[in-house]
């Protein structure tokens, strides 16, 4: 969703009348999408609602843009009037919950950016009806739900009279857990936390996601929702920087990390298996620990702990292309001047997702290195100027084909991103030289031809 005014709509928005959803989601991307197709599977009708002019018009054609969610779910739902799509807000007032799933970048300071959430509620609040539930599921700081989106919701009414959270409408936050590309855990079986203002607030959040999802947990407020989610991504990034930074001293000590790993997991008690890579990507784990030591400076708190995973891993892309420098030098190559080509640019293996991926970072570098730089994704065609993302210097910003010329041209290839649609035993056979940063090569040492992590 983008910073548009509320009264914005297309000609083309008018939905019938007889169409009355149960629920309406704000912003259809990699979490709204998803969610409003389990809704619909659970017998829900749902309205989406998103800025984008073109996300209306993808919907009545039965049309995905999301990979996880194939073409065929969202044409059957249309075609059964479960769900339809606008970018006209009036349209909200007609659902019993509204649920509010834009994205919650980081500005160019990383400092959390509110804007778009603050946007989809002043759009919401005109059209509020006695008795809606409103969620926040957008990934935020503890007191976001309560400080910036219940006074606004309050005081917005039209003819000007004040609402009262928990009596005229409800509000709740619940954390979105998607993970792109996952075969195992999606939103229908991914237990929901709820937290509201009230407990009839949280009464009521339950009972809409108890259409959707197998397991509703309630949580005492919105604040312990909010730090919950922050908490999980956390965790996992305090535990990849760990397993990074072990990386990196098993480089200095000529050790396999890998197989340091997997002997730590045949322990099955106390221990957690996380594996080292090219650094961290996507929406949550490189974004949430900022959320989180952001708002601890409120309470004059350091998360030191925190701030230092943080450093760890983003200087995973700088020891990539350090580990690169000396596979080339090894093979008596400059790292200027060399032709590199990088399989992979999304943050993880089988999605179209590229936002936060290292491998953009790693571009960047390798360009102001004067590397000649190509880059290869089956799911990622082009890098454009979108999330935040500054893409990089034509021509490393289109995809090349994988093509055995390419291969063969090559004086190093970088494995990023461990797609299982790549061919790696013919890449492994043409290149010249491989650095394997993902362990797609488990089954061979270290060797002159291959460099790993």
């Amino acid at each position: 969703m983008t910073a548009t005014t509320a009264s914005q709509s297309m000609s083309d928005d008018a939905l019938p009348e007889t169409f009355r959803p149960d629920v309406a989601i704000v912003g259809l991307g990699y979490v709204g999408l998803p969610l409003a197709m389990t809704f619909a599977d659970g017998g829900a009708t749902v309205l989406g609602v998103d800025v984008d002019p073109s996300k209306p018009v993808l919907v009545r054609n039965g049309t995905s843009w999301i990979k996880d969610v194939p073409s065929s779910v969202v044409a059957d739902h249309v075609d059964a009037g479960r769900f339809a799509a606008t970018t006209d807000f009036a349209h909200i007032a007609r659902a019993d919950a509204i649920i509010i799933a834009v994205p919650t970048p980081l500005n160019r300071n990383r400092e959390p950016d509110l804007a778009l959430v603050e946007t989809a509620t002043r759009a919401i609040t005109p059209h509020l009806q006695p008795g809606q539930l409103v969620v926040l599921e957008s990934t935020t700081w503890p007191g976001t739900t309560r400080e910036i989106l219940q006074p606004i919701l309050e005081q917005g009414a039209p003819d000007g009279t004040p609402r009262v959270v928990g009596v005229d409408f409800h509000l709740a936050y619940s954390p979105e857990r998607v993970d792109p590309g996952n075969a195992t855990w999606n939103t229908k079986n991914t237990p929901k936390v709820v937290g509201g203002i009230t407990a009839a607030c949280t009464a009521k959040a339950t009972a809409v996601y108890e259409r959707a999802v197998d397991t509703v947990h309630e949580v005492s407020a919105p604040e312990a929702a909010e730090l919950e989610k922050l908490f999980e991504n956390t965790f996992r990034n305090v535990n990849i920087a760990l397993v990074n930074e072990l990386a990196m001293l098993c480089d200095r000590m000529d050790i396999d990390v890998w197989e340091v790993i997997n002997a730590a997991a045949t322990k099955p008690f106390g221990f957690m298996k996380f594996l080292p890579g090219p650094g961290l990507g996507g929406h949550c784990i490189p974004i949430d620990p900022f959320y989180l030591a952001w708002k601890a400076r409120e309470f004059d708190f350091s998360t030191e702990f925190i701030e230092l995973a943080g450093k760890i891993n983003q200087n995973m892309p700088y020891h990539c292309v350090r580990k690169l420098r000396k596979a080339l030098d090894a093979h008596g190559k400059s790292l200027r001047g060399a032709r590199v080509l990088m399989i992979g640019v999304a943050y993880k293996k089988d999605i179209i997702d590229y936002r936060e991926s290292s491998a953009i970072k790693i571009l960047e570098l390798l360009q102001k290195r004067g590397v000649d730089v190509v880059y290869h994704d089956p799911f990622v065609p082009e890098i454009q100027g979108e999330h935040g993302v500054e893409p990089p210097a034509a021509p490393a910003n289109v995809s090349v084909e994988l093509t055995d010329a390419e291969l063969d041209a090559a004086d190093a290839v970088m494995v990023i991103t461990d797609h299982t649609t790549i061919d790696w035993v013919r890449v492994r056979e043409r290149a010249s030289l491989v650095v394997d940063y993902r362990n797609v090569y488990s089954g061979e040492q270290r060797s002159e031809t291959l460099w790993k992590l």
